[in-house]
């Protein structure tokens, strides 16, 4: 028997240029692609816009669904949702649903595991994988969609498990689904790419033709303190990434979301204050601060056993010495934690303590 293919693993053009192979009009292309992406259908057996035979033949050729829905849970401290789902060779993966009063976001993951190792993540903790295809990504959204309603999610941003600019071309192509005429129509603007700092895939993003939303986990402006809890740093120095910041900026005209997790005694002294004000006034940004969540699930040593998280009182301090300076903050509250679904804590059950 052949291996079917992940239709989903397809954009838009690939898809044309198979309905062409086949001696179809390419405009099968666009209607498959409403049928997933609008009508959030999971069988080739519901499109109904597309000829009995032609649909047996899609059958024959491909798979619909790359992704089993596990578990959902449900904070009972808010209205987060986390959802745990399994791929075909059994790895796991998680993505979580952000609602607040203005808007319902998608934290999607990337890869199964993360290889980078900072060690204030429980997703670095459990080690990498492998990168999920383009059709793993989107059906985050997809399978999600159709749990809450195809018009409820708002945002999507690429903070889940994983570095998305490692899997630069799925990713890619990803926001090019989600953001095509075909699909639900997620605007640019309220779509954000996270990343620890590639420079050179930082670069082949702006010169991409989605302008999205970038955000660079920065947790230190200082490459010591940086390399410690983030080995990428080694390989990639601040100034490098900073620079290859500057450059997404003036590309896209958008203004850059520094991401900072407070650790006690780390990188949350006044040195610090001086350092974050320095680098926000040299280009258009703005800085989200992020209290530490706790990643006591995970089996730890070394540096992530010993990090603690920055006090309240001192997070407040912090934040309006910053505002002080003039610099845009924004204090991203933690949501939950209590299913071990906020910033940072993110990672499968292969892993996990036992408790």
């Amino acid at each position: 028997m052949n291996k079917k293919n992940e239709i989903k693993g397809l954009t838009l053009t690939e898809l044309e240029n198979y309905f062409s192979s086949i001696g179809e009009k390419r405009f099968r292309a666009s209607q498959v692609f409403n049928w997933l992406y609008n009508n959030l259908v999971t069988s080739f057996e519901d499109m109904g816009t597309i000829p009995k035979k032609l649909r047996r033949k899609l059958e024959k050729d491909f798979t619909v669904k790359t992704l089993t829905l596990k578990t959902v849970q449900s904070s009972t401290q808010s209205r987060t949702k986390k959802y745990l789902f399994s791929t075909k060779d059994n790895y796991s993966i998680e993505t979580v649903l952000i609602p607040d009063s203005q808007r319902n976001t998608l934290c999607i993951s990337t890869q199964v595991g993360c290889p980078l190792d900072c060690k204030f993540c429980a997703t670095g903790i459990m080690g990498f994988k492998r990168n999920l295809t383009l059709s793993e990504i989107v059906d985050q959204y997809l399978l999600v969609a159709s749990e809450v309603g195809k018009n409820v999610i708002t945002n999507i941003v690429f903070m889940g498990m994983g570095e998305p600019l490692i899997n630069f071309q799925n990713t890619l192509d990803a926001v090019g689904v989600f953001t095509g005429r075909h699909a639900n129509r997620i605007s640019r603007r309220r779509i954000t790419v996270s990343t620890s700092g590639i420079p050179e895939k930082i670069i082949a993003l702006a010169d991409s033709p989605y302008r999205v939303k970038l955000a660079l986990s920065l947790h230190s402006a200082f490459d010591d303190v940086r390399s410690k809890i983030m080995p990428i740093n080694i390989k990639y120095p601040l100034n490098d990434v900073i620079e290859a910041i500057r450059y997404y900026g003036r590309i896209t005209d958008t203004r850059v979301m520094f991401e900072y997790v407070m650790l006690k005694g780390v990188n949350d002294r006044d040195e610090d204050v001086k350092a974050i004000t320095k680098l926000c006034r040299s280009l258009p940004s703005k800085i989200n601060i992020i209290p530490f969540n706790s990643i006591a699930h995970m089996v730890q040593d070394g540096v992530s056993k010993e990090l603690e998280p920055t006090s309240a009182s001192d997070i407040k301090a912090f934040v309006q010495k910053l505002s002080d300076n003039n610099i845009v903050v924004v204090v991203r509250s933690t949501q939950g934690d209590d299913i071990a679904a906020a910033c940072g804590q993110l990672a499968t059950d292969e892993l996990r303590v036992d408790n």
